[in-house]
């Protein structure tokens, strides 16, 4: 593509200042971009767009390409064309002001490493970049991606083109689309190559056990992998290779709502100089982040490197993992806290990815409601969902990996009747499967959805673990667990005959 030189052109100009994280700061202040805080975290807001804009996600559709992708409203077709007339526009606009760039890379597995490099009409972008990109590699690397972020667009599209490396965002600072854009490249990427891309996070016990845990923002990814007795692998996005697991990423961008220094300590001491606070009020008179104003929005937000953390696995590698758990955030309040999987449940619960977009997550979310994301991380994944099962049986199969779902939602009813499952209890939960301490437990089957539930734990109030236990109404508790099991059933029907017959029957049955 004769842009690609243009492209190259711009990055490589002095009109593209490539600066170190403190002058970052200093021109993104400057520059009334944002603010420091009272402990150095510099503070911004990305305007009307808050979230996501995932109805506004594109892939140029090219031939060499064309059978692979699955099309349809998550991954919307843009003709070369338009992409390239749309690319020139958006290269006239940054050629005209002052930008800023990094380069950087992704992958912790050297085998599997690109160079990733960021341009944008903002300061405070590129030192988010830096925070959750991996440092420049020691050596070339075949493939490269280059994003180019023009927020001055008066409408807002993100355009990628997998087979160039290119992807361009127009319209919004919301910096979250520069992180799952690396992210979509290399879902399209890796199963070429035998690694399976996930959206989940990683942690490494003492001896070296591996568990991940898979979910959609909100669900508890990023504060359930800050664990004080585990080491963190990455809070978001891995591969799994023949080797082992690997953090594509070299930093976290956990949700800052409601956030306690005593709940989560080591998300709360990250917040400091050489972190980006998105979209969080501060108090006038001392620029203390009040984390329980969602007047923005509920999608509050935080960018750090992983070196600003206490207990990392350094070199965001690990093993093979012994246990898989799937968060989710049930809305209706009749999930039990934690379920064992067999094989079959797996692959029909990664499929469905049940669980409730949290507000201020995308745009147009306001309230929870219930959703279901395939792989939990539908947006992302080009590819067919079947592809990223079928690469999940098989890794299970082959380690012997167990796998639990996990309910960190409500119980005794949805948001505004029920409460969350407390995170002391969850966490507890989680440190019972991680220890075997479930091996000489008796579990009980839930007559709907068939999960097998654990009856104790310890650490944990037997009550907590029967989510009918929870309701005062008792019809009103039946009526719910109905309500979404027909949710599942019918959206597992758009399966129907792509999936193992075992896999269509391991779910709730219909009532």
């Amino acid at each position: 593509m004769q842009l690609i030189s243009e492209v190259n052109k711009l990055f490589h100009s002095d009109l593209s200042c490539q600066l170190c994280s403190a002058e970052l700061v200093e021109t993104s202040i400057r520059l009334g971009e944002g603010l420091l805080t009272h402990r150095g975290a510099l503070s911004v807001r990305t305007g009307k767009h808050t979230g996501r804009s995932p109805k506004d996600r594109y892939i140029v559709d090219d031939p060499s390409i064309h059978g692979e992708i699955d099309w349809g409203g998550i991954n919307q077709p843009v003709e070369r064309d338009e992409f390239e007339k749309l690319l020139k526009q958006s290269l006239a606009t940054l050629n005209q002001f002052k930008t800023f760039k990094m380069e950087g890379s992704a992958c912790a597995d050297p085998e599997h490493s690109l160079i990733v490099r960021v341009i944008s009409d903002h300061a405070w972008q590129i030192l988010f970049a830096k925070c959750l990109f991996r440092k420049p590699l020691p050596k070339p690397a075949s493939r490269t991606i280059t994003i180019l972020v023009d927020t001055k667009a008066s409408e807002t599209k993100i355009l990628m083109d997998l087979v160039h490396g290119i992807v361009l965002i127009r319209g919004t600072a919301y910096a979250g689309e520069i992180k799952k854009s690396v992210f979509s490249f290399l879902n399209f990427q890796f199963p070429k190559e035998n690694v399976f891309p996930m959206h989940c996070a990683a942690t490494m016990g003492r001896d070296g056990d591996v568990a991940l845990l898979f979910g959609l923002s909100g669900t508890g990814k990023t504060t359930l992998s800050a664990d004080p007795d585990r080491l963190l692998i990455g809070d978001d996005e891995h591969g799994w290779s023949s080797h082992g697991v690997f953090n594509f990423e070299g930093g976290c961008y956990a949700k800052t709502i409601r956030l306690s220094p005593k709940a989560e300590p080591n998300i709360y001491n990250a917040i400091r100089f050489g972190a980006v606070l998105e979209n969080v009020p501060l108090a006038e008179s001392t620029r203390i982040p009040d984390f329980f104003d969602d007047s923005i929005t509920e999608n509050t937000r935080v960018a750090y490197s992983l070196d600003m953390l206490e207990g990392i696995c350094p070199d965001s590698m690990g093993g093979h993992p012994a246990n898989i758990f799937f968060l989710t955030c049930d809305a209706f309040g009749v999930l039990p806290p934690l379920s064992r999987l067999d094989e079959n449940q797996a692959m029909y619960h990664f499929l469905s990815g049940y669980t409730a977009k949290v507000a201020g997550t995308e745009q147009g979310v306001n309230e929870p409601s219930a959703t279901f994301s395939a792989c939990f991380g539908a947006p992302f994944m080009p590819r067919s969902p079947g592809v990223y099962a079928d690469m999940l049986r098989e890794k299970i199969r082959k380690h012997h990996s167990k796998v639990w779902l996990v309910n960190t939602g409500w119980r005794g009813g949805g948001p505004g009747v029920g409460t969350r499952f407390p995170l002391p209890a969850t966490r507890a939960l989680l440190a019972g499967a991680l220890h075997g301490d479930f091996d000489n437990v008796k579990f009980r089957k839930d007559e709907v959805f068939g999960l097998d539930m654990p009856e104790n734990c310890p650490g944990v109030e037997n009550a907590l673990l029967d989510p009918k236990s929870a309701w005062q109404n008792l019809a009103a508790y039946n009526q719910q667990r109905n309500r979404l099991c027909d949710l599942f059933v019918q959206n597992f029907k758009k399966f129907q005959g792509k999936v193992r017959l075992e896999v269509s029957q391991a779910g709730p049955k219909a009532l």
